[in-house]
């Protein structure tokens, strides 16, 4: 049954939903310079629903070829999702995956090109003790369900809690392996150079600290003064752009350079100390709680789990070049993750994931989805 995008989440699942988003609204940040590279005004249309009834989606990792790795937070396992039906194979489940509150199996990564491309997965997960980072061969010839090697882990001692692990891990153009993490609810830990926690880490893909490039050559730390790093992608300039969630005032986008501290705990968005590295762009949490980020046709595409709704950021270089639009508001809920989709074209479309079924959400029928979107 088709679900028009006028529709609210609540439609039924089944068939690819087609439609174009009304005017979007604006953000209550700060305005931003006019004149971009990029249309000052952007579209948003729902192509298909690629799969529905997902339990507790959080990474997705596009495949060569054109198929998708999602993984289940609460249940640690990963599925295969066929690009163009929708048909989900059931890859296997990650051993000492611990779920509980915010934690489990969380952000994977495929390596984008050589010998491991589609060969190797990588995943975050929470522990028992820790959260972690591990990689595992795979084998799609093998049995569904059996089809992953042993894990690796390549880092572990990333502090977890029940709060803030964060998750989010990405292979850079650098071909370095970045990771978003969380303060495990302990604001100290962002600004704890020795500790994991509240960072940006980029490491080479056997997990060690990636040397030149990294502020300390001996160390994995790429970033700090983080809360609660959600989200990572980089624009066609190779610049690293990153969400984070806010406590009660600021969520936020930032743009990442080595080295700099982004203020957490003793700054929360925007500030006049000059030790900080300010924010691109900033919302209340009620219009965001950010999760997944993607860059494509010239914007910054960030999902809004507790706002519900996607948010576009047009660039002009480093900075944004109008204020954000909002698109898709409470029309499928919240939305945890976004990827660029480069199969559809020099990357005008991203994959678009639903989460309903994190405890915190209201699942309805067909939740939760895939959507592939078209933008501009």
């Amino acid at each position: 049954m088709a679900c028009a995008l006028a529709l609210s989440a609540g439609c039924s699942s089944g068939g690819g939903g087609a439609g174009d988003e009304p005017t979007p609204e604006g953000s209550n940040s700060s305005a931003a310079p006019s004149g971009s590279a990029a249309p000052a005004k952007g579209s948003v249309k729902v192509v298909k629903t690629l799969t529905t009834g997902l339990k507790s989606p959080w990474g997705l990792a596009p495949l060569p070829g054109g198929d998708l790795l999602v993984s289940s937070r609460d249940t640690g396992k990963i599925l295969r999702i066929d690009g163009d039906s929708g048909k989900k194979t059931e890859v296997g489940t990650v051993p000492g995956v611990e779920p509980g509150g915010e934690g489990g199996l969380m952000g994977l990564a495929v390596p984008p090109d050589g010998s491991q491309a589609g060969k190797m997965v990588y995943a975050y997960f929470t522990s028992a003790s820790d959260n972690r980072i591990v990689r595992m061969v795979y084998d799609d010839k093998k049995e569904p369900g059996d089809q992953l090697g042993a894990p690796d882990t390549i880092l572990k001692g990333i502090p977890k809690s029940l709060l803030h692990n964060g998750g989010r891990i990405a292979f850079g153009p650098d071909k370095m392996l970045y990771a978003g993490t969380g303060d495990a609810g302990n604001g100290e830990n962002a600004q704890d150079k020795k500790s994991l926690g509240g960072k940006i880490l980029r490491m080479t893909p056997e997990g060690e600290p990636a040397g030149h490039g990294n502020p300390e050559p001996d160390s994995v730390v790429y970033s700090w003064g983080h809360r609660n790093v959600q989200g990572l992608d980089w624009d066609r300039d190779k610049r690293l752009w990153a969400s984070e969630f806010g406590q009660d005032t600021w969520d936020e986008l930032n743009l990442i350079e080595p080295g700099k501290n982004y203020g957490w705990p003793e700054a929360e968005g925007k500030s006049d100390d000059k030790r900080f590295r300010d924010p691109v762009e900033q919302w209340r949490p009620a219009e965001a709680s950010p999760s997944g980020l993607a860059v494509a046709k010239g914007s910054v595409w960030m999902a809004g789990l507790r706002g519900e709704r996607l948010w576009r950021i047009p660039l002009k270089g480093a900075e944004p070049a109008a204020p954000p639009q909002a698109f898709l508001k409470g029309k499928y809920g919240r939305l945890r993750t976004v990827v660029a989709d480069h199969g559809t074209g020099g990357g005008e479309g991203l994959w678009l994931v639903t989460s309903e079924t994190d405890g915190r959400g209201s699942a309805e029928n067909g939740d939760d989805r895939i959507l592939r979107l078209k933008v501009r």
